[in-house]
């Protein structure tokens, strides 16, 4: 357990070896606390939590750092404080889903990116540290691809729970205008019916409302889903190319380098120094 006086010591050390990353991080967390301040005195007490959950999300690099002993380089720090903005606060309180249809695809694409990079990194420190275990470089890349994926099928698994028991809207709907389905069916063969060129559709609930939807039906997240597990699998894919070509050829491959090295996970210093002194 550190002491007041160890916690202030690391923190000057941090701010001196990420001077970038700690003005990043200041400067989201002020964001953050008006931002909260302003829901506050709106009464949107929803959107307040939604900071505070943030403000906690900003501690979570930190507290990896000291419980697993690893050192998350600067980029890859400043990337997580990034995306946690942009998609809580800008994505859900900013309403960017919504205004940009685009954000929320970039940030899945993004999500398969780093927990690719994660996935990769935790295997590849364990395979440096370890001396009884040695790797290949496909399957460490197929681990980590598989980690990645994995995340993404749990967030979606997140997502359908809150839209089902929270009466929320995380999976996004989509207007389409055909389909295809053995429901229509008469005859129950399953024989496959079309349906094209929908031009609308009206919802009527047992209360007397009545929805119209112009140019097509609505489509309940089905499609979101799919498409964010797909952009999940490209980024996922883009990052562990680079893991695989970094490996495989080193610093040989400039571009790999330089996107695996500023993104993966090191070994705390303090931890390798005693165990060089032990070995001495």
């Amino acid at each position: 357990m550190r002491t007041p006086n160890q916690y202030i010591k690391d923190l000057g050390a941090h701010v001196k070896d990420q001077k970038g990353v700690f003005i990043l991080y200041s400067i989201l967390r002020l964001l953050v606390v008006l931002i909260a301040i302003r829901t506050i005195m709106l009464h949107n007490y929803e959107a307040t939590v939604t900071c505070l959950l943030v403000l906690a999300l900003f501690f979570v690099p930190s507290l990896l750092e000291e419980t697993l002993k690893i050192k998350i380089p600067p980029l890859l720090e400043g990337i997580i404080y990034c995306f946690i903005f942009a998609a809580e606060i800008l994505g859900e309180l900013g309403h960017f889903y919504t205004q940009f249809p685009i954000w929320d695809t970039m940030l899945h694409t993004l999500n398969g990116f780093l927990f690719a990079a994660v996935g990769f990194s935790t295997v590849d420190l364990l395979n440096r540290t370890s001396k009884n275990i040695n790797l290949s470089p496909l399957y460490l890349t197929m681990v980590a691809f598989c980690f990645s994926m994995t995340i993404g099928v749990l967030w979606e698994f997140f997502e359908c729970g809150a839209d089902i028991f929270l009466g929320q809207d995380m999976q996004k709907d989509f207007i389409v205008d055909h389909f295809q389905s053995v429901k229509l069916d008469p005859t129950n063969s399953q024989q496959v019916i079309h349906v094209d060129d929908i031009t609308g559709t009206v919802i009527q609930t047992a209360s007397g409302k009545t929805f119209t939807i112009d140019g097509g039906y609505l489509d309940i997240g089905i499609l979101d889903t799919m498409k964010d597990l797909l952009v999940n699998f490209i980024g996922a894919v883009v990052f562990c190319s680079f893991g695989f070509a970094f490996l495989k050829h080193g610093e040989k491959r400039k571009v790999a380098s330089h996107v695996v090295e500023g993104l993966r996970l090191k070994p705390e210093m303090k931890e390798i120094e005693e165990e060089e002194s032990e070995t001495r």
